[in-house]
């Protein structure tokens, strides 16, 4: 893929991250190799970081911070030697971020899991973010953000082979083990879970075995993998994640819902976008379907995580959590 077909892949998942789209064009212009993505993006991020060492107010360098930390992310979704450091570079980003816009937020840590929970103390409900293959906690601030306007308190994490732990983990399909470690951590008797792209695999498999869920949405989750069908680019990630082409596969078959479904007993909400067409991905209709309680919502129009259609589906999906773990209107 050339340096402008991979800028144009991208161009609603940065936007939908986040990021300003004609700075994201301005970035991105120019681009003759996905070998450079990396090295710009940071370099971007570090203009933020500079933007907020100069800030006029602790308000204004808290707000270049988070946008510092999303083009950190964005510097690790195409391959090259940095995206460890910029991993790392997002994540103290949003770290430095949260301790001067909410001092309140705090980092929970534990065996195959870091995040920030965030929101009031006495929250009447806790949703858990769940990223995917090569998301992380920095990505999905502003569905974070909708959650905390509702009332909730919201952890958004990084598990095994994701953002900041991508190092020195490798992604694993028993995810529920891993939630079941944060909701140990985070004190609390039910949690939401909403997960992203392969993250929706998560969220749902967790959901039919971890019974402490009480309200679960996916977006653009598959509902099921067919290594041989994949793209290349697809199985490349999946390969570095897991820790090897073979890994890759093993991982791929187990991703499979079928039997899963029928076993989540919380109400669950399935976004899908209609021009999300990935080889070897089964969206996520027959999640809905197969699910006691599953409502189904596909968007015409949206693409792969919906960043081109968020007013479609952020705020539907914002008030199923809130509503189901609070039983009021939001």
């Amino acid at each position: 893929m050339s340096a402008p077909e991979f800028a144009a892949a991208q161009w609603t998942r940065a936007t939908g991250a986040g990021v300003d789209p004609h700075e994201y064009r301005r970035v991105t212009d120019g681009l003759t190799s996905v070998a450079d993505w990396g090295p710009r993006f940071l370099r971007t991020g570090q203009a933020y970081l500079e933007r907020a060492a100069d800030a006029g107010s602790s308000v204004s360098a808290g707000e270049h911070l988070l946008m510092a930390a999303r083009w950190f992310h964005l510097a690790t979704l195409a391959p090259y030697e940095e995206a460890g450091r910029a991993a790392v570079a997002a994540d103290h980003a949003l770290s430095r971020a949260l301790a001067v816009l909410e001092p309140g937020a705090r980092r929970v840590s534990g065996a195959g899991f870091t995040g920030w929970l965030r929101g009031p103390a006495d929250a009447p409900g806790t949703v858990v973010v769940v990223p995917g293959l090569d998301s992380a906690k920095e990505e999905f601030l502003d569905l974070v953000s909708a959650l905390l306007a509702r009332g909730l308190a919201v952890f958004a994490m990084d598990g095994p082979g994701q953002g900041v732990l991508a190092a020195t983990t490798s992604l694993r399909a028993e995810y529920e083990r891993v939630v079941g470690r944060v909701i140990d951590a985070l004190g609390v008797t039910r949690i939401g879970l909403v997960g992203l792209s392969l993250g929706g695999y998560f969220a749902a498999r967790t959901a039919a075995l971890e019974s402490r869920v009480a309200a679960v949405a996916t977006v653009s989750g598959p509902f099921r993998l067919d290594w041989d069908e994949l793209p290349a680019p697809v199985r490349d990630i999946m390969a570095r994640r897991t820790g090897g082409a073979d890994a890759a596969r093993e991982f791929a078959g187990q991703v499979d819902l079928a039997a899963l479904a029928p076993r989540i007993a919380a109400p669950l909400l399935v976004v899908d976008g209609g021009q999300d067409v990935i080889p070897g991905v089964t969206n996520g209709e027959p999640l809905a379907r197969l699910a006691p309680h599953g409502t189904y919502l596909s968007v015409p129009h949206g693409d792969h995580l919906l960043g081109n259609a968020r007013p479609d589906w952020l705020p539907r999906l914002a008030d199923h959590l809130t509503h189901t773990l609070i039983g009021a209107p939001a």
